[in-house]
């Protein structure tokens, strides 16, 4: 494993994502997929006394099923505003909730029992110091969950229709929906794990009636597609085609009211 040292640009580069994940309300996105932290943990096999680091945590979707099962959790999150709603919201509660960077994570080696993420590692822009940080912070013989959009599902193609429109990722920044790839997640991790689980499933959301109902709520509530927006916003027709694209894309997803967004489950276990 290389170990890489933060530079001014990297940090330039966390200010961009902490900013983009503050914007509009992701916790009240994250309630769109509240199942997926239950099915994580259900995945996991956690129990009392594990002791569970969840990465890019937001409000807490893993951390919070996980607690319950009896782990001692630590939340972490390169944004503050979404761990403060988590905090807030799940008082009661055994978790430490922490502001972390998932490329740099300030643990020490060893020192969980197991990792998770939960659509959130997928959005760092270097792949591999994210693997590599995971694989350093579990023990070996401990477990590595992380469930990811695939890149043909209907979040993964709905950044495909976005990103004529958004601002261009810093140099060298990775897709996030490859995380949704079992042959780019294998590669990320390589030796330093010595088992993969891998299964795609899917989540049902039945809360929008039309694709325009769709593109309002991410409008006003998703950070990606609220920086779309900004950034074409002094452009009216570039406005109206995201506007178009966004719902037309919905519409193609819906069946009486209901949508299935596919992800990647994937369980690892570390050497």
């Amino acid at each position: 494993m290389t170990t890489t040292h933060p530079t001014p640009f990297d940090a330039e580069i966390k200010a961009r994502h902490r900013k983009l994940w503050a914007s509009g309300d992701y916790p009240a996105v994250a309630d769109l997929i509240a199942p997926l932290g239950r099915r994580l943990v259900d995945a996991l096999h956690i129990t009392a006394g594990d002791k569970i680091l969840d990465v890019a945590a937001g409000a807490g979707n893993v951390a919070v099923p996980a607690a319950e099962a009896g782990g001692h959790v630590v939340a972490s999150d390169l944004t503050p505003e979404l761990l403060s709603v988590g905090e807030a919201r799940h008082r009661d509660l055994p978790i430490t909730w922490r502001t972390a960077d998932a490329e740099d994570l300030p643990f020490d080696d060893d020192d969980f029992d197991v990792a998770t993420s939960c659509v959130g590692v997928m959005f760092a822009p270097n792949h591999q110091r994210c693997a590599d940080e995971l694989v350093r912070v579990v023990r070996p013989g401990g477990r590595i969950g992380l469930i990811n959009w695939t890149p043909t599902g209907f979040i993964g193609e709905l950044f495909a229709v976005m990103k004529p429109y958004a601002p261009p990722p810093p140099p060298g920044a990775q897709p996030g929906p490859l995380w949704g790839d079992a042959d780019h997640v294998r590669s990320l991790f390589g030796t330093g794990v010595t088992d993969h689980e891998f299964v795609t499933e899917t989540v049902e959301i039945s809360e929008f009636d039309d694709g325009a109902a769709f593109r309002d709520f991410f409008k006003a509530h998703y950070g990606p597609t609220i920086m779309a927006y900004r950034n074409v916003g002094d452009d009216p027709a570039r406005v109206d085609e995201l506007d178009a694209a966004i719902a037309a894309h919905a519409d193609r997803h819906l069946t009486d009211g209901r949508m299935e967004w596919e992800y990647l489950r994937a369980v690892l276990t570390v050497g």
